[in-house]
């Protein structure tokens, strides 16, 4: 473990709560996006994997939209009752159901989803395209370094 001086300790947690701070931020405005559209982050973060993605093992979305199995069959419940999604058993394995979009939901991400693209352009319009490019490189080598240890 490299040993830092008292400068630079006070940098890394100023960092940390700028970091924070700013995260807060940047979620709170795109969940206030999503909530416009009658869903709350989960739904459209299940329903955004299924438009982009296709369908999906319902085991397995977890996994990529960071939930819990039991939080992902109440969001699917939630989503299939309003007719975005619909569930379908696999025909090679029984014990596997995926998720699909229904065209219900493809139509409406389609109407949505350039919405709230831009209002996540909206957001990150503050920083210049090269101020965009350097925090993504700084970010990705700041997760690789907290993930090494």
């Amino acid at each position: 473990m490299v040993k830092m001086n008292v400068n630079e300790n006070n940098q890394s947690l100023k960092l940390f709560i700028v970091l924070s701070r700013a995260t807060r931020a940047v979620h709170d405005r795109v969940e206030e996006d999503i909530r416009n559209y009658d869903l709350n982050p989960t739904e459209f973060a299940v329903l955004e994997l299924l438009f982009h993605k296709g369908d999906q093992p319902i085991q397995q979305i977890g996994k990529k939209v960071l939930l819990s199995s039991g939080s992902i069959t109440y969001v699917v419940d939630k989503l299939e009752k309003k007719q975005l999604l619909v569930r379908k058993s696999c025909p090679k394995d029984r014990r596997v159901t995926y998720a699909v979009i229904s065209d219900k939901g493809r139509n409406f991400m389609e109407e949505i989803f350039p919405k709230h693209k831009q209002a996540i352009d909206e957001i990150f319009n503050g920083l210049s395209v090269d101020e965009k490019s350097q925090l993504i490189d700084l970010l990705k080598k700041l997760g690789f370094h907290a993930r090494s240890f």
